[in-house]
């Protein structure tokens, strides 16, 4: 009964739609007919071309609803005999919530578990069910906490929520597409509107299915392991984020590829058990958004305390052991799921070194490029950087990289990213060689296997006095000054992330659409209308990497800039100076979209840093 009223919530969605097209194409077609009566010919050729634009708008929504089908994740089908242990567990909690299993179990390259279901005849009647289970979560979570998880998932099946997925899934299409075909005519506000109530209604009703699954989770696993299975969930989603970041993306970027993506994130988390145990103890923010399609993690767990214990015993095996040659597994989904290209396929350990050695390098040049400035040269090494050190330019190469506003602090700041530089400058000249330590930052070792800590070199080349000395010790340790040169002599977006964005911004005069990175800002030339610029933002962040946005659009580092002067408070005007002179204005405007609420403030962060004053914005 709960299921059939469910669905039928969705249909009358779905069909409000259709209904709220229809009166406005028939309500436009009336007025045109009606105006043509009253002889007034110029007002009725308007209408009816507005009826027109809006029924040929419905119509293409309406096609791709018709050809529309649910994009399904790439996996690795894992069959019976390959995980008969596996298998077991999961036939055991269907047999348990009381539902029909999933008829296959893929693995997928991401930290998340879920469910689908081939429904038919608007989802009240089933079809083919899949599982798929994110092969981090696998190396994360104990078999306890998979249980509780797979519980959580199998309970959407015995809900029945899996049916009306096909439905959701269509009314999306048909609402958001009709919208974004209408963006800036005549009624597009209408569909906007129905838009977001649709968006609402469907994020509540999946808000209570969570938290019915849970009472799944609850009951077959107990409640404390149920808990622990969501917060780690969020703990190993962290520390995956961390591993692409640092292990994975700077090689992947420049054309290389794992032959194992997995290899490593299992390490990683045992050696790091200090820092993901100090996860576990931070307070979690219980506010949900109208607009959240799950509740709070912190307020499900809170939740589930008064849900009935089931008392089950932990399992705190790995939940790996259920797999049988598991690592082999890992290589196949990275070998099916990974979108190689052409990149040269390398060992793991050959991989994660070369990543870090590039994100060594990419770090290593932001300090060179500084010195190349400074010394009025194309390039600079480390014979650069200890010459500006010697002539008591030590705040001015330091200033664009770390606080300057007192000597001690600069002092103390730049021995990190000289150090940096130092081992760049050992490592490309062979005079030392990087290991990597799961728990810590990479290990720089003599060709002896001897442990070399550049920090003390790197201080005493902090003083003029004792510039010298350092040139020595670096000689002494058989490490080249000139080897450690520049890769990118132009800084690129190569480990940026998006904070923010903000469509139609006016560069130069020009309509632009403005991602706001951590390290630079990419400008996008977009269309002089303002309607829509929230859905573009949207899809451009999903078309591709960071790296390859910057490279096909304008990429404006915060390296370059020199200063950045806020001439016009309301709406947001800058003039943006660089260190070769040129000047950039950038205007917002006000009736522009945002990517969210807060991208005034950070687009005035972004900026401040290079503000000389303000006296002389207006309101």
């Amino acid at each position: 009964m709960i299921t059939t009223i469910r669905a039928a919530i969705s249909v009358v969605l779905l069909l409000g739609f259709y209904v709220l097209a229809l009166a406005l194409v028939g309500g436009l077609a009336y007025a045109s007919y009606y105006a043509w009566t009253q002889d007034v010919a110029g007002g009725a050729t308007k209408l009816g071309y507005l009826a027109v634009v809006v029924a040929i708008g419905v119509l293409l929504a309406f096609w791709r609803v018709v050809r529309a089908r649910p994009e399904l994740p790439p996996g690795l089908p894992l069959a019976p005999d390959q995980a008969p242990q596996l298998w077991g567990v999961v036939r055991d909690l269907a047999a348990q919530a009381k539902t029909r299993a999933p008829e296959q179990i893929m693995l997928v390259p991401e930290v998340n578990a879920a469910v689908v279901e081939n429904a038919r005849v608007l989802g009240l009647v089933g079809g083919e069910r899949r599982l798929y289970l994110g092969v981090p979560l696998l190396q994360g979570l104990t078999v306890g906490q998979l249980r509780a998880i797979v519980a959580h998932e199998l309970g959407h099946y015995s809900g029945q929520h899996t049916r009306l997925s096909a439905i959701s899934y269509r009314g999306r299409l048909a609402v958001f597409g009709t919208a974004e075909q209408l963006a800036g005519k005549f009624g597009g506000w209408i569909f906007k509107l129905y838009a977001r109530f649709y968006v609402l209604v469907e994020s509540a009703v999946s808000r209570r299915q969570e938290l019915e699954a849970d009472r799944s989770s609850v009951r077959v696993a107990g409640r404390a392991t149920a808990q622990s299975a969501l917060q780690e969930t969020e703990i190993v989603a962290a520390a995956w984020n961390f591993y692409q970041t640092t292990y994975v993306d700077p090689a992947w970027d420049s054309g290389f590829a794992p032959q194992d993506m997995f290899a490593g994130f299992g390490a990683m988390l045992k050696a790091r058990s200090d820092e993901l145990a100090e996860l576990r103890t931070e307070t979690r923010d219980e506010k949900q958004s109208w607009w959240d399609s799950h509740p709070p993690t912190a307020a499900r767990i809170r939740a589930m305390d008064a849900m009935p214990d089931s008392g089950a015993a932990p399992d705190t095996r790995a939940a790996v052991d259920l797999i049988p040659l598991f690592d082999g597994q890992c290589v196949d989904l990275s070998q099916k799921a990974l979108r190689i290209e052409g990149r040269t396929v390398l060992p793991w350990q050959d991989f994660s070194a070369r990543a870090v050695a590039i994100q060594e390098q990419r770090l290593a040049d932001t300090v060179l490029r500084v010195a190349a400035r400074l010394a009025g040269t194309p390039t600079a090494d480390v014979g650069t950087v200890l010459d500006l050190l010697a002539a008591g330019r030590l705040r001015e190469l330091a200033d664009p990289l770390v606080d300057t506003s007192a000597p001690e602090v600069t002092v103390r700041e730049f021995v990190e990213p000289l150090t940096l530089v130092l081992r760049v400058a050992a490592i490309r000249c062979g005079a030392a060689y990087l290991t990597l330590d799961w728990a810590g930052a990479p290990v720089l070792t003599s060709r002896t296997g001897a442990l070399i800590d550049l920090r003390e070199v790197a201080r005493l080349a902090l003083d003029p006095a004792t510039v010298a000395l350092a040139r020595a010790r670096l000689t002494e340790l058989g490490i080249d000054t000139r080897a450690a040169i520049q890769v990118d002599t132009v800084a690129t977006a190569s480990g940026g992330e998006i904070v923010d964005g903000y469509a139609n911004v006016k560069i130069d005069g020009e309509p632009h659409d403005l991602l706001i990175l951590d390290n630079g800002l990419i400008l996008v030339p977009c269309p002089k209308k303002t309607d829509g610029g929230k859905s573009r933002m949207i899809a451009l962040i999903q078309s591709g990497p960071v790296a390859e946005l910057a490279r096909h659009n304008r990429f404006l580092s915060y390296e370059e800039i020199a200063r950045a002067d806020l001439t016009r408070r309301v709406p947001m005007r800058y003039r943006i100076t660089l260190h070769n002179g040129q000047q950039v204005n950038l205007h917002t405007q006000l009736t522009a979209d945002t990517l969210t609420k807060n991208t005034q403030m950070a687009l005035a962060t972004a900026m401040v840093q290079f503000a000389a004053t303000d006296e002389a914005a207006t309101a």
